[in-house]
């Protein structure tokens, strides 16, 4: 029970971070992980952030590949 309720958090942590790499991808905001003062928590956001981006990397790779995808002719909204 324990372990099934920490790979939930863990799941929804990578959901977390995979939205906001979109959010910085479309609209060029990001988390200012330089404002954070200690060293270790900054490092762990960071790493946070990365996981994200890597996700949405592998996310953005499959929907070019995928028959399932088209881009869209209207540009961006």
């Amino acid at each position: 029970m324990v372990l099934g309720r920490l790979m939930h958090y863990a799941v929804d942590a990578v959901l977390l971070s995979t939205v906001v790499a979109g959010v910085r991808r479309s609209s060029g905001f990001s988390l200012n992980a330089s404002a954070i003062p200690d060293p270790t928590a900054r490092s762990a956001a960071e790493t946070f952030l990365s996981v994200g981006e890597t996700v949405f990397d592998m996310i953005q790779a499959t929907a070019v590949n995928s028959t399932y995808f088209k881009k869209d002719s209207k540009g961006s909204r």
